[in-house]
């Protein structure tokens, strides 16, 4: 049977423990019990482990063998901000996919009152990516970075960077990828628009610095649709 695995809180020599909400979970929904076995994810490091005690909101596990991890492309997501439950959906999502990093991206397009209240739904966007990190047996959830403006996010560094075009008619994303190789996907950056895609200013910004322009295909797909959509492809060229 496949271990369940959680990603630990607190991490100490070769102990550690999940607390809080986290650790209501386990011991209240899971009716989790000392002596039970886990897979725990301690520092990026998974490894076999064993509770060993229940106190309140705390459950402590005694870590042992590493468990090996076949490795994976790690390509990060500029994801421009639309309306809140599509977009939890969305991160939901690319994190079970495999994206490493999601940066929220303030568009044109961003309606006003979500691009203002997108820095304070960080804090709930990355619990979101580790409960589904958790359930998708990640090693670690993807970084959430702090909502950006584009001017700021077209130039973070990366060897292949993918702007998704709806008035891009010729090149498909995994055409785009596949047209220039990565070893790793470590450096991989792919941006997907909000609602209404990406003004034409928006999109002679990536060119300027540089970026590809691709296509999802002739269907308009809703923002968190191409988002999972783009993932899967991304990923899956770069294995």
């Amino acid at each position: 049977m496949t271990r369940r695995r959680w990603i630990a809180d607190q991490v100490t020599g070769n102990r550690a423990a999940l607390t809080g909400e986290h650790a209501d979970h386990l011991v209240r929904v899971l009716r989790a019990s000392v002596g039970q076995e886990f897979d725990v994810s301690a520092n990026g490091i998974v490894r076999r482990a064993r509770v060993v005690s229940i106190e309140g909101s705390r459950v402590e596990f005694e870590l042992g063998d590493e468990v090996p991890l076949a490795p994976a492309p790690k390509p990060t997501l500029l994801l421009a901000v639309f309306k809140f439950d599509r977009m939890e959906w969305a991160i939901e999502k690319c994190t079970e996919l495999g994206v490493a990093r999601i940066v929220p991206v303030i568009a044109r397009r961003t309606d006003v009152h979500l691009a203002s209240a997108a820095e304070k739904r960080v804090e709930r966007w990355r619990r979101i990516a580790l409960q589904a990190a958790e359930q998708s047996r990640r090693p670690t959830p993807p970084e959430i970075a702090t909502p950006m403006k584009l001017s700021g996010a077209v130039i973070l560094p990366g060897s292949l960077r993918v702007v998704l075009s709806e008035s891009e008619h010729q090149l498909h994303l995994r055409d785009a990828i596949e047209s220039q190789p990565t070893d790793t996907g470590e450096d991989a950056i792919l941006a997907v628009g909000p609602e209404g895609g990406w003004t034409a200013g928006e999109l002679q910004q990536f060119q300027q610095a540089g970026w590809i322009s691709a296509s999802l295909g002739t269907t308009i797909l809703r923002a968190e649709t191409a988002a999972i959509a783009a993932v899967a492809i991304t990923i899956s060229a770069l294995r």
